[in-house]
């Protein structure tokens, strides 16, 4: 079992990704990343062993003892992330422009 070094409570996992059976998370506390584990995936939810899934996590001592997939805030934050990209990937008004 992977010791996470983390003060028991509720934290937000981010699936950095999932290779070999094993989950890369990030986690967060105030929209602060706190720390990061490797674990095994089975102990995350089905739904939530892929890249950018959002985990909602109970620690106690120092392991996972809860863990639910938050499909709703995974979505929110895919839509996010894509606007972001969308916005960046648009090219400013050249000075050929019209605009």
């Amino acid at each position: 079992m992977t010791r996470i070094d983390l003060a028991d409570g509720a934290y937000t996992a981010v699936v950095d990704s999932v290779e070999d059976g094993l989950a890369t998370l990030f986690f967060e506390a105030d929209e602060e990343t706190v720390g990061d584990a490797v674990v095994d995936a089975a102990q995350l939810p089905k739904a939530g062993r892929h890249a950018d899934a959002i985990v909602a996590v109970e620690i106690e001592d120092n392991a996972i003892a809860t863990a639910t997939y938050d499909a709703e805030r995974t979505a929110a934050r895919a839509e996010a992330a894509q606007d972001r990209f969308d916005r960046l990937s648009r090219r400013p008004p050249g000075r050929d422009s019209e605009e």
